[in-house]
């Protein structure tokens, strides 16, 4: 079982990059611990850096984010990123090292020295076959090599998963089956999971709470089924209306 899973809160976080571009504007709120959350918006809204804050690959201009009651700024950042799963969409596998190495390192990393159960157990998690092991990343599809991922980023047991953009660069079925199979992990090993993402299909179908970013700052946040109703405000409005129109669409071609 993974740590046992967390809160995340920001308390009014604000990055502010050279030249004054103000990335992430006053942002507080808490993420409930065991919640699976959406973050949506457009390019350039602030979900990323927001996201990176968490782990600190972002330090805040001003403001404070915990994880439980402890400040994330509380110990070493290496430390701290033991304890959390992150996945992006550039996967970032050792491409000198094989699937078993990869997903072992965090584990070899924290003293441990016999990691082939571990990596086996993992590799059967996210549905990869052990024989995988013993392969290259380049001998992987994409969406082998996001799964080897997501079995590195579990492999420390977080009660925490961070993901950014984690299916982008992925094919439409592969991209689907992956999402699916990370609401399951979740579900399954009680995880607190926040998901950065421009799709908002993705986000309905995925998340228990969808939070909206524009010119970084919150600017919407309730449930897929609130909006999908249009009760989160105009510009959570006008990212539903894609997928909206899209499933109208196709549903005129059956007719």
């Amino acid at each position: 079982m993974p740590e046992q899973s967390r809160s995340v809160t920001f308390k009014n976080v604000s990055k502010v990059y050279a030249g004054s571009v103000k990335a992430v504007d006053g942002v507080s709120l808490e993420v409930a611990g065991g919640s699976f959350v959406a973050l949506v918006g457009a390019s350039g809204s602030g979900k990323s850096t927001l996201l990176k804050t968490v782990n600190r690959l972002i330090e805040p201009s001003d403001g404070e984010v915990r994880i439980g009651d402890e400040p994330v700024a509380a110990e070493p950042a290496y430390l701290l990123r033991r304890r959390i799963g992150y996945v992006f969409q550039n996967i970032g596998l050792f491409p000198h090292m094989n699937v078993g190495e990869n997903v072992a390192i965090g584990l070899k990393l924290a003293g441990e020295h016999d990691t082939r159960p571990r990596v086996a157990e993992l590799l059967e998690l996210v549905e990869l076959a052990p024989e995988l092991a013993e392969r290259m990343p380049d001998a992987l599809s994409g969406g082998q090599r996001q799964r080897v991922g997501v079995a590195r980023a579990l492999a420390c047991k977080p009660g925490l998963l961070l993901m950014d953009e984690p299916f982008g660069a992925l094919d439409p079925v592969t991209r689907d089956g992956l999402g699916k199979a990370i609401r399951a992990l979740h579900d399954g090993m009680g995880l607190t999971t926040i998901l950065v993402t421009h799709d908002m299909a993705e986000a309905l179908l995925l998340a228990d709470r969808v939070l909206v970013m524009e010119a970084g700052r919150i600017v919407a946040d309730s449930t897929p089924r609130d909006l999908l109703a249009g009760k989160a405000g105009a510009v959570a409005d006008a990212l539903v209306a894609v997928p909206r129109e899209q499933a109208h669409r196709l549903a005129e071609l059956e007719k």
